[in-house]
């Protein structure tokens, strides 16, 4: 007798996996179709639909062309990018470094390591985080989105395992050709974990590039606000910036701007996805096997 996972589905089974299916991608399709038309909308489509449009009649660049012709947007997205990239190597490396280090027999052992994660699973404040990064001096300063985030400890723990179950033998051999330890690391760990390296490499650049918290604490200059400032500004509080100060005049509709600002902020993470994808089950899996 065969399994039952094995049996052939029957046509009525089919059909309900289709329709559950089929809602449930309506639910996710939907609200982006709507983000994208709103934001492609006529200020006319807009007035007639009494707000939102699923889809515009007369489409034109108008939110677009004003979000990036003041310069606001632009250094923003500059901002991000350069915080999401120089932020996710910082992190990398420090993570890499110290998954490595500690997925090696070190003196003391055991609470060496609880003694690691333990300062990194409880976060230190809002107060406490504010006074350091002032005391360092990095207030107003990019750096201080970087540097606060520069370790996760789920991140951590994540690529700590995955090195732990490279086989033991491989790294002794390497030891008796007289490798060092940052040679075995740069020769042998990572090539051999480039799956797992991508996946926390996509989780820190995602990260990154939807913080915003940290700016609206450490940030006094508006020329260095990320993206997702401008974001909250617009949608969440429910304000836009004003004509003086994107730089152009009359502005489009409101919707019609927040929905821009919204594409703006997604496609750019959108698009870094789809080549990281094949590693994402793997890397996540391979990586959270064992303890």
């Amino acid at each position: 007798m065969r399994p039952v996972w094995k049996e052939n589905p029957s046509p009525g089974y089919q059909a309900i996996k289709a329709v559950v299916l089929g809602g449930f991608a309506l639910v996710i399709v939907i609200p982006i179709l709507v983000v994208v038309s709103t934001s492609l909308a006529s200020d006319r489509d807009i007035i007639d639909a009494g707000g939102y449009v699923l889809w515009p009649s007369h489409p034109t660049l108008k939110a677009y062309q004003t979000l990036f012709s003041g310069g606001l947007m632009g250094r923003a997205i500059l901002v991000s990018v350069f915080v999401t990239v120089v932020g996710t190597a910082i992190a990398l490396a420090v993570t890499i470094a110290l998954a490595y280090a500690t997925s090696r027999p070190v003196l003391f052992g055991r609470p060496v390591l609880l003694m690691v994660l333990f300062t990194l699973l409880f976060a230190p404040g809002i107060i406490p985080m504010f006074l350091v990064v002032k005391q360092f001096g990095l207030l107003d300063s990019l750096w201080s989105l970087i540097l606060p985030g520069a370790l996760g400890a789920f991140n951590f723990v994540v690529l700590r395992t995955f090195f732990m179950n490279v086989p033991g033998e491989l790294l002794e051999s390497a030891r008796i050709d007289g490798a060092s330890d940052f040679t075995i690391l740069r020769q042998i760990i990572m090539p051999l974990s480039k799956a797992v390296i991508a996946v926390v490499g996509l989780f820190y650049a995602v990260g990154f590039w939807n913080a915003f918290f940290n700016a609206l604490l450490y940030l006094n200059d508006t020329s260095k606000w990320p993206v997702q400032v401008i974001l909250r500004t617009y949608v969440l509080q429910g304000k836009s910036l004003s004509a003086d100060q994107l730089g152009v005049e009359p502005l489009p509709q409101p919707q019609s701007l927040q929905m821009a600002v919204v594409v703006v902020a997604l496609v750019p993470i959108a698009l870094v996805y789809p080549f990281l994808q094949r590693h994402f089950t793997k890397g996540v899996i391979t990586g959270a096997v064992k303890g």
